[in-house]
């Protein structure tokens, strides 16, 4: 018998009051009289309603539905040449994790199998701090400039007029920033609707950097691939169990760790130098690219094994908060716009969401001490520095900067007029779209056309038209097969 077999009994002590004053009678408000009205003086109700009340907090903008799982990293090759990092410092080395993954347009009770992105989130519990590494299962992303994220997602979600989803926006926006067509291949391909969160893998997408402790760097970037091969659905295959278990990605992970079948990933790196990074044909600080791993294989670091479900769920998943500018030394951000943006937007989001003391909540706190001169602000969980300074410097103690901890991943040239510099549209936009569309399989060239054309016959003709040129610049027999269906249906197209 499992533990959620066995029943609740009351060894759990007497049920109170948000103060802790005992609860006589759980079942029936104070009245006056039988037939009277209810009294304000009954506080237990009171204290009951009014927590109800305010019991859900702002859902995420994006990545709004997903599951969670703790686990572990382990380090299985030596990595401590390009980096300082501790929690990299010597195979068979492990830290701590918590994973998060998601869909990325819905709401909270939106569908796991829905055709979306999905996130791909880690949070290591390192000696030095947390580092959260924050990405998704697709190694690009649809923009590169993070002007335009808040454009962007809006069309993925509701119409404002009519409050529904709206292939016009999607379309309209995707023919105006052609470079979204690489992730926009990969999305309408079967890997847009992976089977639940084990069988996909993860990417940081980004460009990161591994530094060492004379501030050398190498380029990075990041992949977790899965263990347990990659399984897709197909678009008929989603479409019927969004509307049979539209929890079937989350609720696969928690039953496959219940019954000790703990999924896992294997991490890899890609590593260039700086030298390497500026003679790339694509910018490689450009998250609408790959790197190849022809020219820059792929390296073995270590392995991730999530192995226990949280105990609840808003404690431990909806309460998680992860950002790319949460670092430890030896691990820096590089010159991605896009990135560069999320080392913003990502903790203001959890500000707003949980308040200025989100990282005091369990689930977010580091292994390590926290020390510094912080204060007051909602929901302060600590003793609030106490009696000590909430200054520095100062005469009396306390929490002061470390000589001895360089901050290395500061030391890099930057040198250039402070301007907007525009990407502009280039052949170059197209040639990984190309490259993919041709690594695929007659059957999956198929599928991504017929998923492709299916959402775009949505769509108002006139967008279906300024798509279509894009399509094919991409290839010219996919954006042929394409219009080819959009004609079947709108023969004035």
């Amino acid at each position: 018998m499992s533990s959620t077999d066995i029943p609740l009994n009351s060894g759990l002590g007497a049920l109170t009051t948000g103060n802790g004053s005992p609860v006589a009678n759980n079942q029936t408000s104070q009245t006056a009289g039988y037939y009277g009205p209810v009294l304000i003086q009954d506080f237990h109700l009171i204290d009951k309603l009014a927590h109800f009340d305010r019991e859900r907090i702002p859902e995420r903008v994006v990545h709004a539905k997903g599951a969670g799982a703790h686990g572990y990293f382990e380090v299985t090759k030596d990595v401590s040449h390009l980096t300082c990092a501790k929690f990299l410092s010597e195979v068979g080395k492990r830290t701590p994790v918590f994973t998060r993954f998601s869909t990325v347009g819905g709401e909270l009770g939106s569908a796991d199998t829905a055709r979306d992105p999905r996130g791909f989130a880690v949070k290591f519990y390192t000696e030095e701090g947390n580092w959260d590494m924050v990405g998704n299962n697709t190694p690009v992303f649809f923009i590169r400039d993070p002007i335009k994220f808040p454009d962007f997602i809006h069309t993925q979600k509701r119409d404002p007029r009519t409050h529904l989803k709206n292939p016009d926006m999607q379309w309209d926006f995707w023919s105006h920033v052609p470079e979204a067509l690489h992730q926009v291949m990969i999305l309408f391909s079967n890997r847009g609707t992976p089977v639940g969160y084990r069988h996909m893998h993860g990417y940081s997408s980004h460009t990161l950097k591994l530094v060492k402790e004379d501030g050398s760097f190498h380029y990075v970037k990041w992949h977790f691939r899965t263990d347990q091969g990659i399984k897709n659905f197909k678009a008929s295959e989603a479409a019927q169990l969004e509307g049979a278990n539209p929890d079937f990605a989350t609720q696969d992970l928690m039953e496959a760790i219940e019954r000790g079948d703990h999924p896992s990933w294997t991490v890899f790196i890609q590593v260039f130098s700086e030298q390497e990074a500026m003679q790339m044909k694509y910018n490689p600080f450009d998250v609408t690219k790959v790197v190849s791993q022809k020219d820059f294989p792929l390296h073995e670091v270590g392995r991730m094994v999530l192995n226990r479900n949280p105990e609840n769920y808003f404690a431990e998943v909806e309460q998680a908060a992860f950002s790319p500018s949460h670092m430890v030394p030896g691990i820096a951000p590089s010159p991605d716009r896009m990135l560069q943006g999320r080392l913003f937007s990502y903790p203001d989001t959890h500000r707003h969401r949980l308040g200025a003391n989100y990282l005091q909540l369990p689930i977010n706190r580091p292994i390590s001490s926290v020390a510094n001169h912080q204060r007051d602000g909602p929901m302060c969980f600590t003793d609030n520095g106490g009696r000590r300074p909430n200054y520095e410097p100062n005469s009396f103690g306390g929490p002061a900067q470390s000589p001895h901890s360089q901050e290395i991943a500061a030391q890099f040239h930057v040198d250039g007029l402070v301007a907007r510099h525009t990407y502009g549209i280039t052949d170059e936009d197209f040639d990984q779209p190309r490259a993919l569309y041709r690594l695929l399989s007659a059957e999956e060239q198929q599928d991504l056309v017929d998923n492709i054309a299916g959402n775009i016959a949505k769509a108002k003709l006139v967008f279906q038209r300024s798509i279509l040129p894009h399509l094919k610049r991409v290839d010219s027999e996919f954006g042929a097969r394409i219009e080819t269906i959009l004609k079947q249906a709108n023969p004035e197209l």
